[in-house]
């Protein structure tokens, strides 16, 4: 979840914000002083920060000094000032030194979420950017797509072969079932990956900053923009735009996408000059397009534009082979980021991960196994650890057996007994009826000696 700091003199605002922050699902930290604040700041190993809501007047320190110091000490963190009617002036001052936006004291709750949650699909989308390019220089790498699945393999064969084309691509299926990386694999893959990938999410913002997000706009175009701003498609210029969550775009911006995709130009909000720009569109959606077409909600113009090739992403309850390569791929991630030793998975954790249904996919997989090894304290990832396996009733007799390979099912049912005679290889080798030199051999395969 996104975690925000909050810093102001106020002990009224502080409990407000705190309490209203929490409820929408963020990780607030509160300081009443800029050298609290700084102090948590300049400490690297604590979590990261994903946004800052600042008093523009603080008791201790200058709220224009500590702005200061936090560019140096977190260049990429986006800030936003609060300030009251009488210090408008600091708070523009604040805009010109970098930080995002501001807002008046007393504000609305609806004010501050808006002005929040623009700045953290600011944060979002810098830091994919950032990302990006790192990867760039490293040549690209897909290698985090992982499966075993003859179901994704068709769609991931797929994926490479229209990769090298100029077609722009429509790719469908549920939340977390990985669209935004089959994106970045197309691009990856193409004669664009020395160029630009854009990322945006368009069901995560307004009309108006919609449109200002893919556009841009000149300075004075409309109230608080104090600056000329270039759009994502300048941005993606030469490369891809990802457009995810497609089907949540208006008519309005429909319109003006089309004209993009047939003309190569667009016109910044406030000017009157089209500017010329070369882009591939990859778009995503999880809803049925062409029910939209059907019922008026989508261009039909469109949906062919973008729909010159598809790719369908099955579910993760559709290509269950996936879960468990998956499963050890987020563990040793997040074993990896947080420099704890994990080696593996228990095989009662793998079998009820297994008939769990995963109504979110993968994403839902990853958060599953990342709070799991936040809490891990042994060796392997246990049963105890994943919420999944409580909600995961046992098998009645009249239930199949859940859809896994024998391979799986083999080395969950090798691993079980193995750990059940207390990790004795003879004892567990008379049990299954195998040779010492057979088990040894399979233990070794699945890396549990």
């Amino acid at each position: 979840m996104p975690r925000i700091l909050i810093c102001d003199d106020e002990e009224g605002i502080l409990r407000y914000l705190s309490k209203l922050l929490k409820t929408q699902g963020y990780a607030v930290e509160t300081f009443s002083s800029g050298t609290a604040l700084l102090a948590r700041l300049a400490v690297t190993s604590m979590e990261p920060v994903d946004l800052l809501l600042q008093d523009v007047r603080l008791p201790d320190i200058n709220g224009i000094d500590i702005l200061k110091q936090v560019h140096q000490l977190r260049p990429e963190m986006p800030v936003v000032v609060m300030t009251a009617h009488g210090t408008v002036d600091d708070a523009v001052h604040a805009i010109r030194l970098g930080a995002y936006d501001y807002v008046l004291k007393p504000f609305p709750k609806e004010k501050i979420m808006g002005v929040l949650a623009k700045a953290l699909e600011h944060h979002r989308l810098a830091d994919e950017n950032r990302r990006l390019r790192e990867e760039l220089q490293r040549g690209g790498d897909d290698s985090s797509i992982v499966f075993s699945s003859p179901r994704f393999r068709e769609v991931y064969d797929l994926t490479l072969q229209v990769a090298s084309s100029e077609a722009n691509i429509l790719i469908l299926g549920e939340s977390g079932t990985g669209k935004e990386l089959i994106a970045r694999t197309v691009h990856a893959n193409s004669g664009r990956r020395e160029h630009g990938f854009v990322s945006l999410n368009c069901a995560a913002l307004s009309d108006s900053l919609l449109e200002s997000q893919l556009f841009g706009h000149l300075r004075g175009a409309f109230t608080g923009a104090i600056m000329n701003q270039k759009g994502l498609l300048e941005e993606a210029d030469g490369g891809t735009l990802f457009l995810d969550e497609i089907g949540d775009v208006s008519p309005t911006i429909q319109a003006k996408l089309l004209r993009v995709i047939q003309e190569k130009e667009f016109i910044p909000i406030g000017s009157t000059k089209p500017r010329t720009v070369d882009v591939r569109f990859v778009a995503a959606t999880n809803r049925d397009l062409q029910l939209e077409v059907a019922e008026g909600r989508f261009r039909e113009d469109l949906y062919y534009r973008l729909n010159v090739i598809s790719l369908t992403l099955p579910p993760l309850r559709e290509r269950p082979e996936d879960i468990e390569p998956l499963a050890r791929h987020f563990v040793r991630r997040f074993a990896a980021r947080m420099k704890k030793e994990l080696h593996g998975i228990d095989p009662d954790a793998l079998l009820c991960m297994s008939r769990y249904h995963w109504p979110g996919n993968v994403r839902e997989l990853e958060n599953v196994i990342e709070r799991a090894v936040i809490l891990a304290q042994g060796t392997q990832l246990t049963s105890d650890l994943l919420p999944v396996c409580s909600r995961t009733a046992p098998l009645r007799n009249d239930e199949v057996t859940p859809l896994v390979s024998l391979d799986t099912l083999e080395r969950q049912h090798i691993l079980g007994v193995y750990r059940q005679t207390g990790f004795h290889k003879s004892k567990t080798a008379e049990i299954l009826g195998i040779s010492r030199k057979t088990l040894d051999r399979k233990l070794q395969e699945y890396k549990a000696e």
